[in-house]
């Protein structure tokens, strides 16, 4: 039945509607901004990119489509293959952050809106590959794609990235609007083509691994109906429905056929259903199944003798099933060699708790210990052999910065020295960015170093009048070594001969005026002192600063808010984004700070980084935490990320820490919601 509508033909008509979608986005775009006021201050910069954004968006949206028609992922990236070098490694920051946060907002309105027509699609290119459960990447029709080619087009143009960030922004709700056309013709040909019934229910029985998630997202805080449980409130609960005077029923009566209600005592039978129903839990791969439904055994005989399991959602007990399953759930094949090699390790840990004579919980916090270590040492293992690279890369992310401190100190060094002013200027400039290029490549207190920056003080040395001839020879004998460590630095940053030229000569111009017994500096060629600003008196401003200065102003009129925008929640686990995303009250910041502060090796976290989810491990964490690095799971898979653009992602619902979607809170949800069905 799928022949007689071959799975070409969709892709086919994109590509054909690729140009026209193009045309009509600009032009509705271009209405946007005109139509709505608060849209003013971005006009300037779709003046700059609306002249080339059709042509840009169209080239690249092809590109996409061709690839998926070909059969392949059409955002596949390849991996970041990590040698030790610098150049293996590429940095996250705040700005990539802000386009992955952009990308996926179109993406998440485009969803919104297409929901039920993306469904189909979806299981139809499922069935075709016999793939039992649709999943996102297999539709190479995705809104993915288009936003992707949104933000082509856009970066195409010299823009901010806050500027690209608003303007995709604007084309969100728009290129939804285009797309659920494209969908909805789409759907029309699978009804055609008489096969929309089958590609419907494609997938019907087979768990969504997201649906947890989203409905814990939809669900908000606080204690009240349709929230989270806890242990303590399941107890109660049970208790009170066996308290209650036989024949009294809070609902109508139940189907015989249907499951018994879950209203045993608070104890074992409570206990035995909420351990079914964590192992029931789909996310967990079979052998991860097999060691937890060890470790019950040791959990049933601690019930027996400790009364606060059935009551403590932070038992260490709950907290190592947890642990081992946030684990274990990070990998999505049962013989990778880190999720084999931990297996390995918890079978002693099990056997260890099994054989207990009187397990208590104390036994499981000393298990729960030496898991965390053996997870802590894993990661850092993972992560060691790019521990030169993280430097690096962290100390080249720091680079400007250095450049400003060292000009600023280097400028009051060389204040009312004898300097000629070619060699000033030398110093300036090109001798900040030899000192800066030593403390990138070996750090910022590295001899290196600290060889470069001495150098200044050696050519300051070096212009004191001798007072004898003593003094003189000592000079003489000093100078060979002066020179040949400024021709050092100048190669160390490649400066051409002509650059280097003219500051060395006036610089032995001088000494030999020195050791000719006059000073280095003739004095007809002291240069005038710097006119000071009068006391509450700006300092003259040139043309040319000016024009930057507005040039500056008028890009700032585009507001940054990027930290405080909603997307993409549902994809999620319960996380109080809207604390997170109000930088600038002292109680978010205050979040942010508790956020990053438990970031801790080994754990692993969800994030949507360059256009894609990744699941990641945290392998490295740089001085500060303003730097860190993520381990996926393919082995070749880096992702270094900065602090501020971490806090990007945690404002706008990008990333989340697995424990934080517990296997033992999904099953108190679950059975919670039993009681509420049939209590």
């Amino acid at each position: 039945m799928l022949s007689r509508l071959h799975p070409q033909d969709l892709l086919d008509h994109a590509l054909t509607e690729a140009g026209p979608l193009a045309r009509e986005l600009l032009n509705v775009v271009q209405d946007e901004l005109d139509d709505q006021p608060q849209h003013y201050p971005l006009r300037e910069a779709w003046r700059k990119v609306r002249n080339h954004f059709a042509a840009d968006f169209e080239g690249r949206l092809i590109e996409l489509l061709q690839a998926g028609r070909r059969g392949e992922d059409p955002l596949q990236r390849n991996p970041l293959q990590v040698s030790g070098g610098l150049d293996s490694l590429s940095l996250v920051d705040e700005h990539q952050a802000l386009q992955d946060v952009a990308i996926a907002h179109v993406t998440r309105t485009a969803d919104d809106m297409s929901r039920a027509e993306l469904h189909q699609i979806g299981n139809y290119f499922a069935a075709l590959r016999g793939i039992a459960r649709a999943r996102e990447r297999d539709n190479p029709l995705r809104p993915g794609l288009f936003a992707h080619a949104l933000h082509h087009a856009l970066a195409a143009s010299p823009l901010s990235a806050e500027a690209q960030y608003e303007l995709m922004r604007v084309a969100a709700m728009p290129l939804a609007r285009i797309l659920n056309r494209l969908y909805v013709q789409a759907c029309a040909s699978l009804r055609a083509a008489d096969i929309s019934d089958m590609v419907a229910s494609h997938g019907q029985g087979h768990a969504d691994s997201l649906a947890h998630q989203r409905l814990a997202a939809s669900r908000g805080v606080g204690q009240r109906p349709g929230t989270p449980g806890t242990l303590d409130s399941l107890s109660r609960r049970v208790e009170f429905i066996n308290s209650r005077p036989q024949g009294f029923a809070a609902t109508p009566p139940r189907d015989p056929a249907a499951p018994a209600p879950f209203v045993r005592a608070a104890g074992p039978d409570m206990l035995s259903r909420l351990y079914d129903q964590i192992l029931a839990d789909p996310r967990l791969l079979p052998p991860l199944k097999g060691l937890l439904a060890r470790l019950q055994i040791a959990v049933v005989r601690l019930a027996r003798t400790d009364s606060t399991l059935l009551r403590r959602q932070d038992h260490p007990t709950w907290e190592l099933l947890n642990r081992v399953a946030a684990h274990g759930m990070a990998f999505d094949r049962a013989d990778d060699p880190r999720l084999v090699e931990f297996l390995r390790f918890m079978e002693g840990e099990a056997q260890f708790l099994v054989d207990a004579p009187t397990p208590t919980a104390m036994l499981f916090q000393q298990v729960l210990t030496r898991v965390n270590a053996h997870i802590d040492q894993q990661a850092r293992a993972s992560g060691q052999r790019n521990a030169v690279a993280m430097a690096a890369l962290e100390r080249e992310h720091l680079r400007r910065e250095w450049r400003e401190l060292v000009r600023e100190q280097i400028d009051h060094q060389i204040a009312d020295t004898p300097l000629g002013p070619r060699m000033h200027r030398f110093l300036q400039t090109c001798w900040v960015d030899v000192i800066v290029e030593a403390m990138v490549r070996h750090g910022r207190d590295s001899r290196e170093a600290n060889s470069a920056m001495e150098v200044v003080d050696g050519v300051l040395e070096s212009l004191i009048t001798p007072r004898d001839m003593a003094d003189r020879e000592a000079l003489r004998m000093r100078l060979p070594v002066l020179i040949e460590r400024l021709v050092t630095g100048c190669d160390s940053i490649q400066l051409s001969e002509s650059k280097r030229e003219p500051p060395l000569s006036e610089l032995m111009g001088q000494h030999g005026r020195l050791l000719r017994g006059l000073p280095a500096l003739d004095p007809a060629d002291k240069r005038p002192p710097k006119p000071q600003p009068a006391s509450g008196s700006a300092a003259p401003v040139s043309a040319d600063e000016i024009v930057r200065r507005l040039m500056e102003e008028r890009d700032s009129q585009v507001p940054s808010h990027w930290l405080s925008a909603d997307v993409d929640r549902g994809e999620l686990p319960t996380v109080p984004v809207q604390l997170y995303s109000e930088h600038d009250s002292p109680a978010a910041r205050a979040a942010l700070q508790r956020w990053i502060d438990g970031m801790e090796f080994g754990r692993w976290f969800h994030m949507f980084i360059q256009g894609d989810w990744h699941t990641a491990q945290l392998a490295w964490i740089g001085e500060g935490r303003q730097f860190m690095l993520f381990v996926g799971r393919e082995a070749d898979v880096r992702l270094p990320l900065t602090r501020r653009a971490i806090e990007a992602l945690l404002a706008n619902g990008l990333i989340t820490a697995l424990e934080e979607d517990s296997v033992v809170q999904r099953a108190v949800d679950t059975l919670m919601n039993d009681l509420d069905e049939g209590g």
